[in-house]
Order: structure tokens, then sequence, then C-alpha cells
């Protein structure tokens, strides 16, 4: 549940280094700065990357991940869980043996397989423990269209009615909600990013920002680090996936970002 009034917010962010700084927990931890938001950190792998390549992946003991879980967990601020980068089948069930079972508390579940340079992030049969073992535990799943169908093992969607059929496909594996991450999308007429949220209750939601020239590593972080942070402070999930857009947006510009 969120913190108590004047209590600190804190999201539990459970993810993977990035050397390179451009993604994972060091991403996580500007957004979270960003949304004045406090962090616990259970650390997944380290990981050595460059913009141009991943180089290597230290997967960290599953015993010390599950430690780590445990330490952060008996924080009693901890208003919300930001899920990322895994790594492997035997972390992912280790995460999912630690996460509490209580309904209150937000899980937000960013499906990290491949870097924006192409290198894996997550072993191919770790892909399966995944959607079997934790979409079930997500309060909401952010995968972007390339990660919602490799989830599915589908081919890319291609068309409203494809992306539509996909997010409920995700949401009947489990996932409370799901949010399909618009920026791969053939770009539209409308010079316009459209993200879609699927509620709980079967309602969709068009999220709309316009769309940005150029990319950045770690938008897919800082998306999912935004939300958990507003969902940590009692934002209802909608306002929290547009709160989420609008900050990747103004970061995508250069802009400097003002938390409401």
């Amino acid at each position: 549940m969120p913190p108590a009034r004047g209590a600190a917010r804190r999201v539990l962010l459970i993810a993977a280094t990035d050397s390179s700084g451009g993604a994972g927990l060091t991403r996580d931890l500007q957004t979270l700065s960003a949304w004045r938001t406090e962090a616990c950190c259970a650390v997944t792998a380290v990981t050595a990357q460059s913009d141009a390549q991943v180089r290597s992946i230290w997967p960290v003991p599953t015993g010390c991940i599950a430690d780590q879980i445990r330490g952060a967990l008996t924080d009693e601020h901890i208003g919300a869980i930001k899920i990322g980068m895994l790594a492997s089948a035997a972390i992912i069930d280790t995460v999912a043996a630690q996460l509490p079972a209580t309904a209150g508390l937000p899980i937000v579940l960013d499906p990290v397989l491949v870097a924006s340079s192409g290198g894996r992030l997550l072993e191919a049969d770790g892909i399966a423990r995944l959607r079997d073992v934790l979409l079930g535990r997500a309060t909401l799943l952010t995968p972007n269209l390339p990660e919602a169908a490799a989830l599915l093992q589908q081919p890319l969607a291609g068309s409203e009615t494809q992306m539509l059929q996909q997010m409920r496909a995700l949401q009947r594996r489990g996932a409370a909600a799901v949010l399909l991450k618009g920026g791969h999308e053939a770009a539209a007429g409308d010079g316009q990013v459209t993200d879609r949220l699927l509620l709980p209750d079967g309602q969709v939601r068009y999220l709309r920002v316009p769309r940005v020239a150029g990319a950045r590593r770690g938008t897919g972080c800082s998306a999912a680090s935004a939300i958990a942070a507003q969902l940590a402070a009692g934002m209802d999930l909608t306002a929290a996936c547009a709160g989420a857009q609008a900050y990747v947006a103004a970061a995508l510009r250069g802009e400097p970002w003002r938390s409401p």
C-alpha cells in the first residue's frame, strides 16, 4: 500500500546495473529522483555495456538476490515494486518466490528482453518463465511491441486489432493491466506516439504524445520507474501511465522535468 502520510515514498527496484549508465538501475534511480521518490534496490545482474553493445553479463547469485529482496521489504515505506532485467529463468523463479503476497503493493513489470544495441538480456528459456511465473504477479506489464510479440511467441503486431489481441492475451496470462508502448510503431501521419493501456476491467485507454525524433537508451526503464513512483504515491493507473509518457517525452526533448 502507499506509504503513510508524511512518510518518504519509496520504490523497490529489482533490476541490473549498466556500466554505461544508459539503462538499468542508473536510469531507474535518475527517474525516481525526478519524481522525488526514494529507492531500495535488489541487484539481479551486473552488465558491461556501451551504447553500441552488451559486452558481458554477470548474474548475481540467486541467494544474494533473495536476501536483498527480503531485506528491502522490511522497509514499511515501500509503496511499489518495479522489476526490470532478470537475466535468467533461475533469477525469475527467485524473484517470484520473494514477492509479497499482498495485492495492495503495486508491481510494475518491465519485460527486459533485448538491449537497444541488440544484445540479449534474458536467456531464451527465461522468456517462458517470465510469462508463466511473473505475469500473474504484475499490477502492470509494460512491454513495447517486440517484447509483447516475444512473450506470446507471435509475430510483431502490425495493426490495431493485432495490438489489442496481444494485450488481451497477456492479460489472460495473468497481468492485471498491460501498457503497450507505441514507440516501435510505424510513425503515423498525425506525428504522435500512442501508448495503449488495457485496464483490469477490460477498458482500453489511448495515451498520446507528440513523437520526438531520435532515440535514447533506457526509455523503458524510465517509463516503468516513473509509473511505479506515482503508484507508490497513490496515483491511479491511467494518470500514472500518462505522467510517465510525458516524462519520457520531456527526456527525449532534453527538457528539464518538474514533478507534479
